[in-house]
């Protein structure tokens, strides 16, 4: 089915993202006429972003010229920002790392020392890989708290004291580039999606120190509104046995407060196991511990009956669970499974995948370096860097 859109932007995504590789795959995918392609096409080819090279096969006719996505038309830096770590990565256009560093820090420190630390990072590997700061084309960032999209501001998060409101786009001004922040669950879906990006209705869920939700519609991040959209982990839920949880948000019974992290450690502990953080749990929980199994099982059960709400109103194809927590695999997943299968309405979970992440690692700096680059190259930019 042919595309609506021409424009010189919707051309470059599509051979970006590997769907069209010539001029008459272009033509045939979005329905213009060859000669509008072509001159959109060699705009492109002059201003870097395409390049030609080889030849296609022929049905007939002349084989077609191929064309190609130039990653090196700059480069990006991807910010994984959480709550005990930070790690920075300098892509090409097309995310592939070049190089990358980081180390634990403590997100309360806040702002002021925490991005002046990003800040040297980044000058670490643009220097490691042998750029200037000036191919800088975009920054992503992601931090683990609510954020107002459009100014990248942090809003009332709960676990980055001192963060509210605070410009932080203003601590790459050295860049002179865009500077896309967004929280960390939803730049943890678009590193799922991948560089190819998808068409699907998905949820990532990250279960980690918090826990949240990134919403992909068609393939794209829904922010909702005010950009808080996929905040689950303050979705009260209610306890059987009436057991009332005090949430760091000032509720009690939140998700986050009886099956995150902290609360998997809190369990833990109350049950006499030897763990002093959430990943010993895990570890425990990995080696076959019978406590620690059941504890994971059972945080997968409450995540479960929240996602289950989620799959009757949104009805996903897929749940890609993400997160430290996450890495417990099979027996967290065993626990969300069977909450979601039975309560779930046949039709919505008839062919649902529920899975864990492939790459939970990588999946936070991937989607920072493609926020960045998403960014960088959406319709408007690539129609005023053809104007220059």
């Amino acid at each position: 089915m042919a595309s609506t859109s021409a424009s010189a932007g919707a051309l470059l995504h599509h051979v970006r993202t590997g769907r069209a590789r010539s001029r008459a795959e272009l033509v045939a995918l979005t329905g213009a006429a060859r000669n509008t392609v072509s001159a959109r096409v060699d705009q492109l080819i002059a201003a870097g972003f395409l390049e030609e090279g080889g030849r296609g096969w022929s049905t007939g006719g002349r084989p077609p010229t191929l064309l190609r996505f130039n990653s090196r038309a700059g480069c990006v830096l991807a910010v994984d920002l959480g709550v005990t770590s930070v790690d920075v990565a300098v892509t090409d256009l097309s995310a592939q790392v070049i190089a990358s560093a980081g180390h634990d820090i403590d997100i309360a420190e806040g702002p002021g020392p925490v991005l002046a630390e990003v800040v040297r990072l980044a000058e670490q590997v643009l220097a490691e890989a042998g750029l200037p700061g000036t191919d800088v084309r975009a920054v992503g960032v992601g931090v683990p708290g609510p954020v107002e999209f459009s100014t990248g501001r942090p809003s009332h998060p709960p676990i980055m004291p001192g963060w509210h409101d605070h410009p932080i786009p203003h601590a790459f001004r050295r860049y002179d580039c865009p500077v896309f922040v967004d929280n960390d669950v939803n730049v943890m879906a678009l590193g799922e999606m991948g560089v190819a990006g998808s068409d699907q209705d998905v949820l990532v869920v990250k279960v980690g120190t918090g826990i949240g939700c990134g919403v992909v519609v068609e393939g794209s991040i829904y922010r909702g509104a005010q950009g808080s959209a996929g905040d689950i982990g303050h979705i009260h839920v209610a306890q059987p046995d009436g057991r009332e949880v005090l949430c760091r948000c000032g509720n009690v019974n939140c998700l986050e407060a009886l099956a995150g992290g902290g609360a998997l450690l809190r369990d833990a502990l109350e049950a006499g196991l030897p763990v002093s953080s959430a990943r010993d749990v895990v570890e425990l929980a990995a080696r076959g511990d019978g406590r620690a199994l059941e504890l994971v099982r059972a945080a997968g059960r409450t995540i479960g009956t929240v996602l289950a709400a989620l799959v009757n109103f949104f009805n996903p194809h897929r749940i890609v669970m993400t997160g430290g927590v996450a890495q417990a695999g099979i027996p967290l997943l065993a626990g969300i499974r069977e909450a979601v299968y039975r309560r779930s309405m046949p039709l919505a979970a008839r062919s649902l995948e529920i899975t864990v992440s492939a790459a939970p690692d990588l999946s936070g700096r991937l989607g920072a370096a493609l926020m960045a680059i998403e960014g960088f190259l959406d319709d408007d930019s690539v129609h005023q860097a053809l104007a220059r």
